[in-house]
């Protein structure tokens, strides 16, 4: 016990031992600035010190600009930067999703899968915004008569009434003999071409590969979109020099003539245009010879 007081009595004392801070003139040893000071208060005055920086520098990361110079932290602006690539990241990836919905409509009309109709790119597009849920889609008189009279007129001719948007010149995929034109009645929408096999297809005018693979009626087959509205199909090639997704300038080769395919019946092109999804004649539009 006496030890532990003697020990506790010897702290005191250090802590409380009073000692000089003294400022003296190195040339005439005057003194010029004396403090007193024990040890206790040097740590007191330090730790207050310590927590006066703390809190003043929690006050500046917290409040200020100045936290935006620290690692890890993220500035406003930048945020706002991130919260609208955000958005646009999401507009994107819905325009994305209704052209793969556009393209696979134009692949299933192709194989044969589904029947051939009106494809209107925009139409899809608004088809793909819309909420149906709550549409009347029970249908009435003025319905029901213009579906018979578009039924009855089609019976006889099945694109009369389609019309074209074309006004621009279209160069010739490939010089040669047209042995089967278009005919709309018997359902051939394109007109065939024969050339030596090998000879070089061409694309008539600017525009983005939208398809480009095999099928096993017709092929290789390579689409072009070509923008307003129009499209060009190149069917039965003997190989594809473009790939989905390449841009393509008018009159640049995008394939080979061949005989692919089970629909043939020699090294030919069949080439088809499509103007507001429906189809047009090549001739039309187009100088083979």
């Amino acid at each position: 016990m006496e030890k532990k007081k003697s020990k506790r009595k010897q702290l005191k004392k250090k802590l409380l031992h009073k000692y000089r801070l003294v400022v003296l003139n190195e040339d005439t040893f005057e003194e010029r600035f004396s403090l007193k000071l024990n040890r206790l208060n040097v740590f007191v005055i330090g730790t207050l010190f310590a927590i006066f920086l703390i809190a003043i520098t929690t006050v500046l990361i917290a409040f200020t600009p100045l936290r935006e110079y620290i690692p890890g932290y993220a500035s406003t602006a930048l945020k706002q930067k991130a919260t609208r690539l955000a958005y646009e990241v999401d507009s994107l990836e819905t325009k994305l999703a209704t052209n793969e919905l556009y393209f696979d409509r134009i692949q299933q009309v192709l194989r044969g899968d589904i029947k051939m109709e009106k494809m209107d790119k925009d139409s899809l597009f608004d088809e793909f915004k819309k909420d149906t849920t709550q549409l009347n889609l029970l249908p009435n008189k003025q319905d029901s008569l213009l579906r018979a009279e578009v039924a009855h007129e089609d019976k006889y001719n099945v694109f009369e009434t389609a019309s074209s948007s074309m006004d621009f010149v279209l160069f010739p995929p490939i010089k040669g003999t047209i042995t089967n034109t278009y005919n709309a009645k018997e359902k051939h929408f394109a007109v065939d071409i024969v050339a030596p096999e090998g000879s070089p297809v061409k694309s008539v005018a600017d525009g983005t590969v939208i398809f480009s693979e095999w099928t096993a009626e017709t092929g290789h087959v390579i689409i072009i979109e070509h923008g307003y509205g129009l499209i060009s199909v190149y069917k039965h090639n003997a190989s594809l020099t473009k790939k989905q997704g390449d841009l393509v300038k008018s009159g640049e080769v995008i394939a080979n003539v061949g005989n692919t395919g089970e629909l043939t019946t020699g090294p030919h092109l069949h080439f088809e245009l499509w103007s507001e999804g429906n189809p047009v004649n090549p001739e039309e539009y187009i100088d083979f010879e």
